[in-house]
């Protein structure tokens, strides 16, 4: 069996300047931030970044954790104020607005609602994919949402809304609208 060691109290601290720095240039630059500068602002080396995170999804998720696993949270909050329909509508509502509010959490939505990449099996993905499992299970069960729709086709589609809100350069106006759109072709016809 390994056992897995405590951070020593300076790679702690190195770890979670190098978060603050990150969320920083993320929220400036998007995801796309130089991780030399994310390192600069620090104080640390690169090799120090990539000792903690190998890759930019790495970090990316690192950063973004927290607020994710909010987002998934949020679901079964909303879950237990709204019928399973409307919850849904309300869920995907937020998470569209977030990933436009908060630079770079949309390229990592994008990433962890994969069928295969890398970020498919992080706790990011695993959070949404859990959310939005129950939410369109509920919709369903409900009668609300078709029953061919797949929990991740929701995710992706809220990812596309997102896109589609950017294009528009209306600071998520639109998302309502968007929504009510996409929503609308969700629904179970007859």
């Amino acid at each position: 069996m390994t056992q897995v060691r405590p951070m020593r109290a300076d790679a702690r601290r190195n770890y979670e300047r190098l978060l603050k720095a990150a969320a920083q240039a993320f929220a400036e630059q998007g995801e796309g931030a130089s991780l030399d500068d994310i390192a600069k602002r620090a104080g640390v080396g690169s090799g120090t970044l990539y000792r903690h995170f190998p890759n930019r999804q790495a970090l990316l998720e690192a950063a973004y954790v927290d607020r994710v696993e909010a987002i998934g949270a949020r679901a079964d909050e909303i879950a237990r104020e709204l019928p399973p329909g409307e919850a849904l509508e309300r869920w995907l509502r937020e998470l569209t607005e977030g990933m436009i509010q908060v630079r770079g959490l949309k390229a990592l939505l994008g990433s962890a609602v994969t069928d295969d990449g890398p970020a498919a099996v992080t706790v990011c993905g695993t959070a949404l994919k859990g959310a939005g499992e129950r939410l369109v299970r509920a919709a369903q069960s409900e009668g609300t949402l078709r029953e061919d729709v797949e929990p991740i086709d929701i995710l992706r589609l809220a990812h596309g809304v997102a896109t589609a809100s950017e294009l528009a350069h209306d600071d998520g106006r639109c998302v309502p609208r968007y929504l009510a759109l996409l929503t609308e072709g969700l629904r179970p016809r007859g």
